[in-house]
């Protein structure tokens, strides 16, 4: 019974595994995609296929005569495709930055748990601590305050 329930164990996490495989690999493609579709490389090649397709259709052989259908189909199918490309890329910048946020709150619970047991063994009043770090950053939101209200910037 045990052995049946250890090798189900093992498909679930192996068909895990290659789930999440299977999606970095998708999520690392739209990223490549939309880093191209950001690019000037991106637009130049627009530029000149345009180009190419009005020159060609004005002139030539007229398989999509003006006012260009078919170019435009083409032309929206792609916004289409780019703008899911580029939320995907976005839905995974935001997780990464949810991942550094969490690990920044993990690092400084611990690092004012261990300043707090610090501060006792060394008989600091942790109280005043926390009252002058309260006023220094009322002090630091008040001056940001004034800087946003004037305009200015520091330095």
């Amino acid at each position: 019974m045990n052995s049946r329930k250890a090798a189900r164990t093992a498909v679930r996490s192996e068909h895990g595994s290659s789930t999440r495989q299977r999606r970095r690999l998708q999520d690392r493609a739209a990223g490549q995609i939309t880093a191209f579709a950001g690019s000037m490389a991106f637009v130049y090649l627009h530029v000149a296929w345009f180009t190419a397709w009005i020159v060609i259709n004005v002139t030539g052989w007229r398989f999509d005569p003006f006012p260009f259908g078919l170019l435009t189909l083409i032309v929206s199918l792609e916004a289409i495709f780019l703008s899911t490309f580029v939320m995907i890329s976005q839905n995974r910048e935001s997780a990464r930055s949810d991942l550094r946020a969490e690990q920044d709150f993990e690092t400084n619970a611990l690092s004012e748990a261990w300043l707090e047991a610090l501060g006792g063994k060394l008989s600091v009043d942790v109280t005043a601590v926390h009252a002058a770090a309260r006023q220094r950053i009322r002090q630091a939101n008040a001056q940001a305050d004034r800087l946003d209200r004037d305009g200015s910037h520091p330095g």
